[in-house]
């Protein structure tokens, strides 16, 4: 069993940065990778952001490309999402997700945090 427990949300302008946070407990040693999705209203959870705990490499969806930097801290057990230069369009609802133990696909999230960006 995994919780993860994002933070770093809130109402920011266009332009501006936030860092989200996801703070990862219980048998955090078999995950794989964790990631970022958010869900914007009356859309569909979309990938953000992802990073292998292994060895550190990431992967972005094009939207957040050279604007969100994803990273971790092995021994925090906690994961990172640094937004510069925001964008209206990034207002959503942003979740952490894990891969854990021999899970196919991501099989823990968090309870997500509202980003809104005001333009």
């Amino acid at each position: 069993q995994v919780q993860l427990v994002e933070s770093g949300g809130g109402l920011v302008q266009a332009g501006d940065s936030l860092r989200l946070s996801c703070a990862a407990s219980g048998r955090t040693f078999s995950i794989y990778r964790m990631g970022w999705f958010r869900q914007a209203p009356g859309k569909e959870r979309e990938f953000v952001a992802r990073i292998r705990w292994s060895d550190g490499s990431t992967y972005y969806v094009d939207s957040v490309k050279g604007r969100f930097t994803i990273s971790r801290d092995n021994a925090k057990s906690t994961v990172y999402l640094q937004m510069n230069s925001l964008k209206p369009e990034d207002t959503a609802v942003y979740y952490c997700a894990a891969q854990h133990g021999s899970a196919l696909n991501y099989n823990y999230w968090g309870q997500g945090t509202q980003v809104t960006v005001s333009s």
